[in-house]
């Protein structure tokens, strides 16, 4: 039987864990610039091709409706294969797919491009989330999650920064082609990244005896832990959320205070932005907390995710203005600290064989019930009234989601008890 993990060392150096690291940053953040980038340039499509608001939205959730497919079978291949090599391959496919969007001539092939990116991006979550787990011992996780994850605001700012730029100096079909290089670059590079062994699928019985895993078996390993399943559906509730406002926000602005498109967009990403912060800060609080106290990794989430629903309450209903404004860049701070504890939790309570799948999980119920739907219900609702009436329900789902979180944390430390230990290898 294999010694328990190690959790205090790493598994490569620790110089070559930050190398790859970043490159799992940047991959990160090349993902969110070409996944949203379109958000931005929605008026200048509109006005190009005639369509709604809602099909406009339609453009945005093709890329989740495709990862929620294809992320539950990838993340097999990157938990029994190779988590570096499953990534470099996927980047490669969504920046092309991404330049391809360039060349497209109406709504259906551009819709089609939009799926392809989101048939790349299906795997990179899970397998980014596994392969961190794997190069960080367990009291650091909390913080590498939410430093990794600060890519997310830091690439849906620069994309949407870019699309409203770029729509007005070249136009819209060039912000495609210019994203995309980049992002294809740092891919190649991460197919000689080291990877860690692909973990034997045991566990051991109550008569000590090493059993291997059958289908059953890795049923139950997700169906017996309550804080897995609460996090899950609370994670959900904040991607509704913070879709609707990546995809909606520059044009809230736009409409509610009348300003142009690139102006619109630019204070759109300084509020997304600032999730840069709240992301790592809410990983080094988490880590900080569970020292004394065993829940914090779902216990931050609960209160900074009910922080975020009173922020953006007052946001849209008693303010408006300056004063708005600055609420609303408070709750980008805090909208995103709830991730570093979340997405530790997947991996915490889950057998170290099955992290990715665990992750895959999580990306299928918030794209389900999350960011595929979002744009669309939105738009929906801004079609049938208007935009400040399509967000008056977001801090509503907020405090959902905030509960979520709470009852998933009366359950964690049991969950934790249960996972068997294994000590990871790194590969050849």
């Amino acid at each position: 039987m294999k010694k328990p993990e190690d959790r205090s060392g790493y598994l490569f150096s620790k110089g070559y864990s930050n190398y790859v690291f970043m490159l799992l940053f940047l991959l990160y953040m090349f993902d969110y610039i070409d996944r949203m980038i379109i958000t931005s340039m929605f008026t200048s499509i509109e006005k190009d091709w005639g369509i709604s608001h809602m099909q406009s939205g339609l453009l945005v959730s093709a890329v989740y409706w495709a990862i929620v497919l294809l992320t539950f079978p990838v993340s097999i291949l990157i938990d029994r294969w190779s988590r570096s090599k499953t990534i470099g391959i996927m980047a490669i496919l969504w920046s092309m797919a991404t330049a391809l969007c360039a060349l497209t001539g109406n709504f259906a092939q551009l819709f089609m491009a939009r799926l392809l990116i989101g048939v790349g991006e299906a795997g990179y979550a899970p397998g980014g989330s596994a392969l961190i787990a794997g190069l960080y011992p367990l009291e650091k996780r909390s913080k590498m999650m939410g430093l990794w994850n600060a890519s997310i605001p830091l690439g849906t700012a620069i994309g949407v920064l870019l699309g409203g730029i770029i729509a007005l100096k070249l136009g819209w079909k060039h912000a495609f082609g210019i994203v995309a290089f980049p992002g294809l670059i740092v891919a190649i590079l991460f197919l000689f990244v080291k990877d860690y062994k692909t973990v034997d699928l045991s566990f051991v019985d109550k008569m000590n005896n090493k059993v291997k895993m059958k289908a059953k078996d890795i049923f139950q390993e997700f169906i017996t832990k309550p804080s897995l399943i609460f996090t899950y559906f609370g994670m959900a509730t904040v991607v509704f959320v913070t879709t609707s406002l990546i995809t909606w926000l520059s044009t809230y602005f736009q409409i509610e205070r009348g300003l142009a498109q690139d102006k619109a967009g630019t204070l759109a990403s300084a509020v997304m932005i600032l999730a840069i912060v709240g992301a790592p800060l809410g990983g080094f609080l988490t880590d900080r907390w569970r020292k004394t106290q065993p829940r914090a990794r779902l216990l931050f989430p609960t209160i900074s995710t009910l922080l975020t629903s009173v922020f953006l309450f007052a946001a849209l209903y008693l303010f408006k203005g300056t004063i708005q404004f600055i609420l609303l860049l408070i709750m980008g701070v805090l909208i995103m600290s709830f991730i570093s504890g979340a997405a530790s939790v997947t991996q915490d309570v889950i057998h170290p064989g099955l992290r990715a799948m665990s992750y895959a999980v999580a990306v299928i119920v918030q794209n389900l019930l999350g960011s595929s739907i979002a744009p669309v219900v939105v738009g929906r609702i801004y079609d049938l009234t208007n935009i400040k009436t399509a967000f008056a329900f977001l801090p509503f789902v907020l405090f959902a989601g905030a509960l979520l979180f709470y009852l998933g944390s009366r359950h964690y430390t049991r969950d934790i008890e249960k996972v068997a230990k294994i000590n990871l290898e790194a590969a050849a």
